[in-house]
């Protein structure tokens, strides 16, 4: 496969915790059910925030608030010829609408904590699943900020978290300038 054709699957991920149990999903993939978080693709026009509490919802039902993110994960799945990029975010439940249909291929949500989801590990969709997880339980986490949603070509960033902007634009070249501390 050349570059020119090799693209990752961008995804997007929620770790949602509610008195020690984390919001998960069982769905449908192949003939296996398996068991992940709120995931699912980023969309074109949507920020990757926008695109967690999103596929949150599609998925559960739940409303969510975005708190940070857990981390940036990458998976090569030993039988196919691309990759998974996962941007995982930690969340916490606000509201759930119990008449919204969930999404095509999602049998249901659930809680489970830490070691009910350890114990069912032969069904994770992906080892993305548990080292999320793992990394939210041991606080493995980074505040918003260090994300920016820049605009075409040099216009001016627009951050995620807005009250604390991480990069500035220099003015016509779409490039960034960070901050000395993460």
């Amino acid at each position: 496969m050349s570059l020119r054709t090799w693209m990752p699957h961008v995804t997007v991920a929620t770790v949602v915790e509610r008195n020690g149990r984390f919001l998960l999903v069982e769905e449908q993939v192949g003939e296996e059910l398996v068991i992940n978080q709120p995931a699912g693709h980023w969309e074109q026009g949507e920020t990757l925030m926008q695109g967690a509490v999103r596929e949150t919802l599609e998925e559960t039902g739940w409303h969510v608030e975005i708190t940070g993110l857990v981390g940036v994960y990458e998976y090569q799945p030993p039988d196919l010829d691309y990759a998974f990029l996962r941007f995982a975010f930690s969340a916490k439940p606000l509201e759930h609408d119990a008449s919204r249909p969930l999404d095509t291929g999602i049998r249901r949500w659930f809680w489970m904590d830490q070691y009910e989801l350890q114990d069912e590990i032969y069904r994770h969709r992906s080892p993305m699943v548990q080292q999320c997880v793992e990394d939210y339980w041991t606080a493995k986490r980074y505040p918003l900020r260090v994300l920016t949603h820049l605009t075409p070509l040099g216009g001016a960033p627009v951050p995620d978290d807005e009250e604390a902007p991480l990069a500035q634009s220099i003015p016509g070249s779409g490039s960034l300038t960070l901050p000395d501390e993460l």
